[in-house]
Parts: structure tokens; sequence; C-alpha cells
């Protein structure tokens, strides 16, 4: 798998926690030093190891925002 660099610019909240300790969370992420992304997706302790997720654009969210 190629390498890729995340930052976690603004952690949002968090929406559940597992037995083991991994927590779904919705942050803003840079994903390769790009423009900060919604993003909600299982994180262990630590953030060292992340889950499968899903990215949303502002346009995304406001829309998943309406639906909701």
């Amino acid at each position: 798998m190629a390498d890729f660099k995340y930052e976690i610019v603004e952690h949002i909240g968090t929406l559940s926690e597992s037995a083991k300790g991994w927590t779904k969370e919705l942050n803003r992420i840079s994903w390769n030093g790009g423009e900060p992304k919604y993003d909600i997706r299982d994180w262990a302790p630590e953030h060292e190891k992340m889950g499968k997720g899903v990215t949303l654009s502002e346009d995304e969210m406001a829309k998943l925002k309406d639906l909701l």
C-alpha cells in the first residue's frame, strides 16, 4: 500500500467506543496536505491505527446535515 500522511486538524466528537478501546469519531482531517475534509471512522487508542471510514467535503457534509 502506498504511504500517505494525515493530520487531524479538528476533533469534533466521539460517536461511540468499543470494548477494546477503539473510538468512532467525527474529525476534520487533512489527507496528504490537502484541504481538510470531514471524516467518520474508527480509531485505535492514541490514533496509531485506523479503520475504514467515510470522508466528506464541506458540500457533502451540508447535504448530509439537511438529509438528517
